[in-house]
C-alpha cells in the first residue's frame, strides 16, 4: 500500500484503486490474508500510459503495457465479479515471487475491486484512532498502513468518526457519508514492512472496542458513500455538514 500527496475520489471510490487483483488457478480471489508476502510488491499504474510497473523487495521492476486477455469472472468474497485476464510479465513474476500459481486480472469496471461494493466506496480513520490503539499495546505507534484506508483524519478525537454515521463530511472537493463500521481481518496484523503477523491487532481491538455495537465484529474505521466526487489532499479541512 501506497500514501498519496492528493487523489482523484470518483463515484467509486478513490480513482484507479483495485484495478487490478489477483486469482489462483481455480479462479478464486488471492489476497494479503492467503499470501501476506504480497504486500511487499509496490504496484504503479499510469492509466494515461496504459502502462503497470511492479517493484519487488529487492528491486526488481516488471513494467510493461496492459494488453487484455479473455474475459472470466472472479471468486470475490462469496460473489462475482468479472474481468479480464492481463497479458505481459506481471503474472509470471508475481508466480515466482510467490510460490504459488497466479494470475493478474483487471476488474471490467470501476470499482468492481471493492470488497463491500460502492456503498463502501471509501473508508475513514482518524489518526487518534491508531493513537488510542497503540496506548492499549502500549508501544509508541501502530502504523496506519496496516488498515489500508482510503483517507486518514488528524485533529479529531479518538474514534469521533464513529459519530458521522449519516452525516454528510466534506473532505476538500468531495463529500462522503460514513454510514457503518469498519470490521478487521487477519491482514492487520501483518507487517507492512515484512507481510509476517507481528501484532495482535484484532485482540486489542476486541479488547477495548468489543462492547462496540457494529454490524462487522472488530470495528475500527468507518466506511462510506461517496456523495459528490471531488478531489482531495494532505491537508484539506474535513468538515461535518449538517444535513
Amino acid at each position: 500500500m501506497r500514501s498519496h500527496d492528493s487523489w482523484e475520489i470518483g463515484e467509486a471510490g478513490l480513482v484507479g484503486d483495485r484495478r487490478f487483483h489477483l486469482v489462483d488457478e481455480t479462479g478464486r480471489l488471492v489476497n494479503n490474508k492467503r499470501l501476506g508476502s504480497l504486500l511487499l510488491v509496490v504496484a504503479d499504474y499510469d492509466e494515461s500510459a496504459n502502462r503497470l510497473s511492479l517493484t519487488f523487495p529487492d528491486g526488481t521492476v516488471v513494467a510493461d503495457e496492459i494488453a487484455l486477455g479473455g474475459a472470466l469472472e472472479t471468486g470475490f468474497y462469496g460473489t462475482f465479479r468479472h474481468g479480464n485476464s492481463v497479458l505481459g510479465p506481471w503474472s509470471k513474476a508475481l508466480t515466482e515471487f510467490a510460490g504459488v500459481e497466479l494470475r493478474l486480472i483487471a476488474t471490467v469496471e470501476a470499482g468492481a475491486g471493492i470488497d463491500r461494493d460502492r456503498h463502501a466506496a471509501i473508508s475513514l480513520l482518524s489518526t487518534a484512532s491508531l493513537e488510542r490503539l497503540a496506548e492499549v499495546f502500549g508501544i509508541p505507534e501502530v502504523d496506519g498502513r496496516r488498515f489500508r484506508i482510503g483517507i486518514g483524519v488528524d485533529g479529531v478525537r479518538a474514534h469521533e468518526e464513529d459519530e458521522w454515521f449519516g452525516r454528510h463530511v466534506r473532505i476538500g472537493g468531495a463529500v462522503v457519508e460514513p454510514h457503518a463500521h469498519i470490521g478487521r481481518c487477519a491482514v492487520t496484523k501483518l507487517d507492512p514492512e515484512t507481510g509476517t503477523p507481528n501484532l495482535d491487532t484484532l485482540g486489542a481491538i476486541k479488547h477495548y472496542r468489543g462492547e462496540v455495537k457494529s454490524e462487522e465484529p472488530l470495528p475500527f474505521g468507518v466506511q462510506a458513500r461517496v456523495v459528490e466526487p471531488g478531489r482531495v489532499a494532505i491537508g484539506d479541512p474535513v468538515e461535518v455538514v449538517a444535513l
